[in-house]
């Protein structure tokens, strides 16, 4: 079973990018097939957040195995398969690439291919320019006060979105949303 996994991010107008992924995968994959999407070094310690339709964290998938409380299950991308933890479509994720200001790529599970599978994770569409992985210490203190993209108005408010009806540009959509709309 394929899994195509559509990511966008609030800071880069016109950012998108999917992948295709065998369901049976780990997070390890997804995590390396993200980076090459985007062109990002492997050098932080990124991580998974599964989240409600809300955007809330409710699990986190590690790039390391952090040695958290025994109370809580601690899940490891190397160890974990995809299915594991993610078996329905419109399932929202959250992927920290750059850990110190806490800047991710929200991910939602566009759709699930059954009877198919791929023989590696594949870019399938990418459109626009990925933000930088990192900020210097300049950008650090005004990150934040640029984003213009309200993720919550933009999905919850049309929970019914289609990521294939985006316009040509890819997130035409976004453009109804005004910069007084930050997160």
């Amino acid at each position: 079973m394929i899994y195509r996994f559509t990511f966008i991010s609030d800071e880069v107008d016109h950012f998108l990018r999917e992948i295709k992924i065998n369901s049976d995968d780990t997070f390890l994959s997804l995590h390396k097939a993200i980076l090459t999407s985007v062109g990002y070094p492997d050098d932080q310690m990124t991580s998974f957040f599964i989240c409600n339709e809300d955007w809330e964290k409710e699990c986190e998938i590690t790039l390391e195995d952090m040695g958290g409380s025994s109370d809580v299950d601690n899940y490891v991308m190397e160890d974990t398969r995809l299915e594991e933890l993610i078996d329905e479509e419109k399932q929202r994720m959250l992927y920290v690439f750059d850990p110190l200001s806490d800047r991710v790529f929200f991910i939602e599970l566009s759709e699930i291919i059954p009877g198919k599978s791929v023989d590696e994770p594949i870019c399938s569409r990418k459109e626009g320019d990925a933000p930088k992985q990192t900020l210097d210490y300049d950008q650090l203190l005004n990150f934040g006060s640029s984003s213009s993209i309200d993720l919550d108005d933009s999905f919850d408010d049309n929970e019914n979105i289609d990521i294939e009806e985006l316009d040509e540009e890819g997130m035409g959509f976004l453009e109804d949303i005004s910069s007084d709309d930050i997160i």
